[in-house]
């Protein structure tokens, strides 16, 4: 027999391992590390208006022969280059959601709602050699537009309205998908393609396991192996931040309390926004640009892309810090994380790990407490890190805790008038009370934020005020529903209509806002949205309450 000694051994592992460090790159490599000069160029350029469509696209050939190709070509125009790109790319369809029939237009709301789920519903995906997307093993529920791929806070938000139209296989499928990212990959990527991968979005992982019925002990094993890993993502930081104030997504407080921000691994522009990354650095030159890239990379991980939230200078994106603000909506929805562990971890009698998750979950609902709750002011808000007090902007943040239940009462009742004074408007609830053209600030209103105090205020009995945000909200997605014949990504709750601001023109379809319409027409089914018979465009949309 022959022996393999050990320095042979030790060169066979060192390949392996070169083999699967090698591997698991090239799976997490973007479009901007596969093909470097022709990405630049065709971004740099504008050759698409969407910086999102290279991108999206998918390669006829193999990644070698395009860059082959590209080095021996060199376009010499704009012209050229498209050709270049569309003879060596199967581009993403452009323009808005395609409807599966016209005549879904005229539906009652709640019946357009439920058309809308196949139309927006993908197969399972096996990617193609050189995509951006990444696998997902089952089929999964897209929000519409420009957004051909699955995102994860806007997951949870559509999972309601799947739970409510009784949609349970699909929902299901949605979770085993999540669960799936984040076996794969480590985390929950923002959404699934490999430029995404540097980051993720506000961790609604918990709350859609809670959408779940699967209760038998192999899918809570499965659940909890899921939540811990993505638990372990966000509190990467921990060790290292011992010896600093923040490292990676965790952030030590002066008294040693740990909380969470928002941080991307990478410093360079957004791959699918790179032009518009490339001139906000640009226009501030006072600032490193890898500073600059990861702020607004931190930002797009907050969901809130972009908003004053983040901003030194309301009308500046340029003045992004978004890594030195700890924010109330992740810490809040991270202790639901925690908790939501203890719970899975109690469930199967894992007693260590209940002890550990109930002892963190204690640990930051403390911090919560004494660091993002300012009792002068009578609001939850976000820590500014370089003053040690909460910024100035009130948002609807600020309804997190109440979401969440880890509020007091008094918090709670300070909050509903806080939110009742500057956040109500005609059409719902708005995002905050700046006027910036950023897409997160006022006007704009946004499902997701409707849902959260909604929800918040119910849980606390402020049902008034609960019940004016739900009715205002549904009166102006049936407006522009009447109007338009589509659900749209956000709206003007100031004169109910569509939406605008940020980085792209306004997208239909939509997701998020599918869900949350739904359920909120079964809480409130009285609402005049959630009628029977086929609406008339003609017909004026229902007067705002």
């Amino acid at each position: 027999m022959r022996v393999i000694r050990f320095p042979v051994v030790r060169c066979l592992l060192a390949g392996l391992l070169a083999v699967a460090l090698g591997a698991a790159q090239a799976e997490r490599s973007t479009p901007s590390d596969l093909y470097g000069p022709l990405f630049e160029a065709v971004q740099a350029r504008r050759i698409f208006p969407d910086g999102k469509t290279f991108v999206d696209a998918t390669p006829r050939v193999s990644v070698a022969r395009i860059m082959a190709d590209y080095a021996r070509e060199q376009p010499a125009d704009d012209a050229a280059l498209r050709r270049f790109v569309e003879a060596r790319f199967i581009l993403p369809e452009a323009g808005p959601m395609p409807e599966a029939d016209a005549s879904l237009a005229r539906l009652p709301l709640k019946d357009h709602i439920a058309a809308l789920w196949p139309v927006l519903t993908r197969p399972a995906l096996e990617p193609v050699e050189g995509s951006s997307a990444l696998a997902l093993p089952q089929p999964y529920v897209v929000p519409g537009g420009r957004f051909r791929e699955i995102y994860y806070w806007d997951s949870y938000f559509t999972l309601l309205g799947l739970a409510a139209d009784g949609q349970a296989d699909l929902l299901e499928s949605m979770v085993e998908n999540f669960e799936a990212m984040v076996e794969t990959h480590g985390l929950i990527p923002n959404g699934s393609r490999t430029y995404y991968l540097s980051r993720s979005q506000p961790p609604f992982f918990a709350l859609m396991v809670g959408l779940s019925t699967r209760d038998d002990a192999e899918s809570l094993d499965r659940q909890l192996r899921a939540m811990r890993r993505e638990h372990a993502f966000w509190m990467a930081g921990e060790a290292c931040v011992r010896t600093q104030v923040a490292c990676a997504h965790v952030v030590r407080m002066p008294d040693g309390a740990l909380l969470n921000r928002y941080y991307d691994e990478r410093d360079t522009p957004r791959d699918e926004s790179w032009s518009e990354d490339v001139a906000t650095a640009a226009a501030a030159a006072d600032r490193p640009a890898p500073e600059m890239y990861r702020h607004l990379r931190s930002g797009a991980e907050s969901g809130w892309d972009f908003s004053s939230r983040w901003l030194d200078d309301p009308q500046r994106l340029a003045s992004i810090r978004t890594t030195e603000i700890v924010p109330v909506d992740l810490n809040s929805l991270m202790w639901t994380l925690e908790r939501t562990i203890a719970a899975h971890c109690r469930a199967l009698a894992e007693r260590a790990c209940m002890r550990d998750f109930e002892r963190r979950a204690a640990a930051r609902r403390r911090a919560i407490h004494r660091h993002l709750w300012s009792r002068s002011e009578g609001r939850f808000g976000d820590l500014d890190l370089r003053s040690g007090r909460l910024t100035d902007r009130v948002s609807a943040a600020m309804l997190y805790p109440l979401f969440a239940g880890l509020a007091t009462p008094s918090q709670a009742r300070a909050t509903a008038r806080l939110a009742e004074a500057d956040l109500v408007a005609p059409g719902g609830l708005r995002t905050t009370t700046v006027t910036t053209g950023q897409q997160w600030d006022r006007p704009n209103g946004w499902a997701p934020l409707q849902w959260v105090a909604v929800v918040g205020l119910n849980r606390y009995g402020h049902d008034a005020l609960a019940e004016t945000i739900a009715v205002r909200w549904l009166a102006t997605v049936q407006r522009v529903y009447l109007e338009t014949g589509k659900l749209l990504e956000k709206y003007d709750v100031e004169e109910q209509r569509p939406g605008g601001g940020g980085e792209y023109p306004l997208q239909d379809g939509f997701g998020w806002t599918n869900g949350v319409t739904r359920a909120l027409l079964d809480r409130y089914p009285d609402h005049p949205a959630a009628a029977s018979g086929a609406p008339s465009h003609d017909t004026p949309a229902p007067d705002t309450p």
